[in-house]
């Protein structure tokens, strides 16, 4: 680090997840004089990846390596424990940093807006996903799955996950980092049928094919495609040249031509628009309009809706109703027309849940030359990063440093590897804190 402490810009990235940890990595290279104060309201970094990320999948985990050198570099500190908007406003943090970086990314799960939304048995793709993963604030969400069928509506990646951890066995995400609660439960599932059911075509569909690909390897569970649906020409991709979409296409022409022999099945549907969900006290049907016009009722007891997600409003920061994020032109938040001095967004509160990990680099990126920019004409600060959590840490039960995470992560892995698993997670805040000594 150059420059005196007089001339050092001192920043606040307001969350830990993938565009938190690419915003920072920018703006510590940039060979500007910066230190970066990276607030988190868990005690446990890495947001989407450790909340978000199938347990299924642990090659994807495996960015937060990156993260971990990124949090080695001079000029980095973790706040973790510590709730923008709660614990600590924007203003506050406004007042003590020259600049502040809202990467809160996108948890609140968009509606389905349909009559039957709120009966038993209809929940979020997001809050199931969150509970298996282990996220303190959804541990205690109950699923009931003690029924034969399910729907996931949604073409996306997060409900090809939510299919495939219905279909999976206990065997094949017992060595997972699944949470322990979550394996007990799906452990006594009686789901053998699960409906994942789209507006669009097979070309509109938005999940990837290497999300496609792994349902070729499981065990227990025959994926097909309703023939009903779809017409032979609309595996033909258009244009012919993107080879994402050829893949995708030939899979799904193979799964239209699959027979099911399995205990489970997986059945794709395209061009169902959900109208209603039914039930006398819980969820017993979805009705839906086909291409047609004619309405076909599907029975089940458990639906899934994945349609999107939204960023969480926070207090002092303009919101865009319209497309789920904080108020912003180009990382730039902004009220009407005009940009609010010193306050900033990056990844899925910026443009919305688009994209993969990866895609973070570069919005990270974007927004940290945003941010250098703006800040050769920096503002005049009341008050200083060290005043002010000397404040909040009275507010809070304990702010958790990096070292503390990597205790925390430790203790984690013993546990898994008693069990024969990459980790179990501590899934309550009392645990998490407990494992470095508070």
């Amino acid at each position: 680090m150059t420059g005196s402490a007089a001339s050092e810009l001192r920043i606040a990235v307001v969350g830990s997840g993938p565009s938190g940890f690419y915003t920072t990595e920018a703006l510590l290279r940039s060979g500007a004089p910066v230190t970066v104060d990276m607030f988190e309201r868990l005690p446990v970094p890495y947001g989407l990846v450790r909340f978000g990320v199938a347990p299924d999948h642990p090659k994807l985990k495996q960015v937060t390596m990156a993260f971990d050198r990124i949090a080695k570099a001079p000029g980095f500190r973790f706040i973790g424990g510590v709730k923008v908007g709660d614990d600590v406003s924007v203003g506050e943090l406004r007042e003590a940093y020259d600049a502040v970086v809202l990467a809160t990314g996108a948890e609140l799960s968009r509606p389905l807006g349909i009559p039957g939304e709120a009966l038993p048995g209809s929940h979020s793709a997001g809050d199931f996903v969150a509970w298996y993963n282990g996220h303190p604030e959804f541990r205690d969400l109950q699923f009931d799955f003690d029924h034969e069928a399910a729907i996931v509506i949604g073409h996306g990646n997060v409900a090809l996950d939510v299919a495939r951890i219905l279909a999976k066995t206990a065997d094949e995400l017992r060595q997972t980092d699944i949470a322990r609660h979550a394996l007990d439960v799906l452990a006594e599932s009686r789901i053998r049928e699960i409906h994942v059911i789209g507006r669009g075509g097979p070309a509109q569909a938005k999940f990837s094919a290497k999300e496609l690909r792994d349902f070729l390897e499981l065990g227990a569970c025959d994926t097909a495609v309703d023939g009903r649906d779809v017409a032979p020409d609309e595996f033909e991709p258009q244009p012919p040249g993107d080879p994402e979409l050829i893949e995708k296409l030939a899979l799904l022409r193979g799964f239209s031509q699959h027979a099911v022999t399995k205990p489970r099945r997986c059945l794709v549907r395209f061009g169902l628009s959900p109208l209603a969900i039914k039930g006398r006290g819980r969820v017993e049907t979805v009705s839906f309009r086909q291409r047609s016009g004619a309405v076909e009722d599907i029975a089940c007891g458990l639906v899934f809706s994945s349609v999107g997600r939204r960023t969480t409003p926070v207090a002092g920061v303009p919101y865009d109703d319209d497309r789920g994020v904080h108020a912003n032109m180009d990382g730039r938040v902004a009220n009407g027309g005009s940009v609010i001095d010193g306050l900033y967004v990056c990844g899925w509160s910026k443009r919305g849940p688009s994209g993969t990990i990866g895609t973070n680099r570069g919005c990270g990126i974007a927004t940290a030359e945003a941010v250098l920019a703006d800040l050769v004409h920096r503002r005049t600060r009341s008050d200083t990063p060290e005043a002010l959590l000397s404040r909040v840490v009275n507010r809070v039960a304990r702010i958790v440093s990096y070292p503390d995470w990597m205790t925390i992560d430790t203790a984690e892995k013993c546990r898994g590897a008693l069990l024969g698993k990459p980790r179990e997670k501590f899934v309550t805040i009392p645990d998490m804190l407990a494992a470095v000594g508070a």
